[in-house]
C-alpha cells in the first residue's frame, strides 16, 4: 500500500470520526426537546434520532456535499494534509465546546478548519471561494432567526387551533405528535450534516487523484450516515441539558413546534444546497417557542453565551487548523 493511499485512508477515518463527534455533539439538536418534555427517555430518544439520521441517506441529493467539498475552498489548492488539518481543527473546537456544554455548530467548525488549513498552505486568502462563504455567513444570521420566527408562528397557530382545549388535553395530543416532529428533525439533521462530511471525503479523493471529478460515491454516503447515526447513539448529555431546559422550559406542544419549525427550515436549506447549522436553527426555534409565553420566559443570558460561542466557532477552528498545518509543514510533511 502506497504512502499516499495510507494517508487518504487515515484522513477518511478522521473524517468519519468527525462525523461521529458531530452526531454526539449535535445529538442535543434532535433529542433535547423530546427529552425535556419527557415524551421519550434519553435512551429511547437517541435511538429514535439515530435511526432517522441514517434513513435520510439517499434523500435531497448531494448539493450540500458539493458546496462544502468544492464551494468553500479552491480544490486546485487543496492537498490531503490540508483536509487532515482542517478536520483536526474542527474536532479540537467541537470537543472543547462539548466539554463546556455549549451547542456550537459542528458545520461551522468544519468550514473554519478547512479554510484555516487552506490559508496556511497557500499563505493567501485567495484560496477561499467567496461566493460559498457569503452564503454561509448570511445563513449564520438567518438560520436562528428563521427557526425563531417559524416556531413563534407555529405556536400561535397551535394556540389558536386548540383554543377550546385545556392544556392537559393539548399535551395528550402533542406527546404523540412530538414523536413525528422529533423524527422529522433527526431526518433533516442527518440529510444536511452528513453531507458535509461526504463533501470533505470526496474532496480528499479528488485531491489525491482517486476521483477524476467531484461526485460522491455511494459508499461515502452510507459511511457518513452510519457514523453520524452512531454518534447520535452515544448521546451528548451536557448539551442536551443546555438545549432542553436552560434556554426555556418546554411543554410537549412547545417541543412539537420547535422541532417542526427547525425541521422545515433545515430541509428548505438542504433543498437549496446550503450547509445550514442545525444547532443555530433549533436554538432559535426553542427561543421562539419560549417568547410566545413572554419574553422573560427565555433565559437570554444563556442564549447570549451560545451566540458568543457561535461567533467564535469559525475563527477558532480556523486558527487551530492553521496552527496544525504550520506545524506539519515545519516538519516537512507537506511540501506540495
Amino acid at each position: 500500500m502506497s504512502s499516499e493511499l495510507i494517508l487518504v485512508v487515515v484522513i477518511i477515518a478522521i473524517a468519519l470520526t468527525f462525523d461521529f463527534i458531530n452526531g454526539f455533539h449535535d445529538a442535543a439538536n434532535s433529542v433535547a426537546t423530546v427529552v425535556a418534555t419527557r415524551v421519550l427517555t434519553p435512551l429511547q430518544a437517541v435511538i429514535w434520532a439515530a435511526f432517522f439520521n441514517f434513513v435520510s441517506a439517499f434523500s435531497f441529493g448531494t448539493g450540500v456535499a458539493k458546496t462544502v467539498g468544492s464551494g468553500m475552498v479552491d480544490l486546485a489548492a487543496v492537498t490531503p494534509y490540508v483536509i487532515l488539518c482542517g478536520l483536526a481543527g474542527a474536532i479540537v473546537w467541537d470537543l472543547f465546546t462539548w466539554r463546556l456544554g455549549l451547542p456550537t455548530s459542528s458545520s461551522h467548525a468544519l468550514f473554519g478548519g478547512y479554510a484555516g488549513a487552506a490559508i496556511a498552505h497557500t499563505s493567501s486568502l485567495h484560496v477561499l471561494v467567496w461566493s460559498g462563504w457569503i452564503k454561509t455567513i448570511i445563513f449564520m444570521a438567518v438560520a436562528p432567526f428563521l427557526g425563531l420566527v417559524a416556531a413563534y408562528a407555529f405556536m400561535i397557530a397551535v394556540y389558536w387551533l386548540f383554543r377550546e382545549a385545556t392544556p392537559k388535553k393539548m399535551d395528550v395530543y402533542f406527546r404523540k405528535l412530538q414523536l413525528l416532529s422529533a423524527a422529522a428533525l433527526s431526518y433533516s439533521h442527518g440529510t444536511n450534516d452528513a453531507q458535509k462530511t461526504m463533501g470533505i471525503i470526496t474532496g480528499v479523493l479528488v485531491a489525491a487523484k482517486f476521483l477524476p471529478t467531484f461526485h460522491v460515491p455511494v459508499w461515502v454516503i452510507l459511511s457518513a450516515h452510519a457514523a453520524i447515526g452512531l454518534g447520535t447513539l452515544s448521546g451528548g448529555w451536557r448539551i442536551v441539558h443546555t438545549m432542553g431546559s436552560r434556554i426555556t422550559r418546554l411543554k410537549p406542544r412547545g417541543g412539537f413546534c420547535a422541532e417542526s419549525a427547525a425541521a422545515v427550515s433545515i430541509l428548505l436549506a438542504t433543498a437549496f444546497g446550503v450547509g445550514v447549522s442545525t444547532t443555530h436553527v433549533i436554538t432559535g426555534a426553542i427561543a421562539g417557542v419560549g417568547s410566545v409565553q413572554r419574553i422573560k420566559a427565555v433565559r437570554w443570558g444563556v442564549a447570549t453565551n451560545i451566540v458568543w460561542a457561535w461567533t467564535l466557532t469559525i475563527p477558532c477552528a480556523a486558527v487551530a487548523a492553521w496552527s496544525l498545518y504550520t506545524l506539519l509543514r515545519a516538519l516537512g510533511l507537506d511540501s506540495q
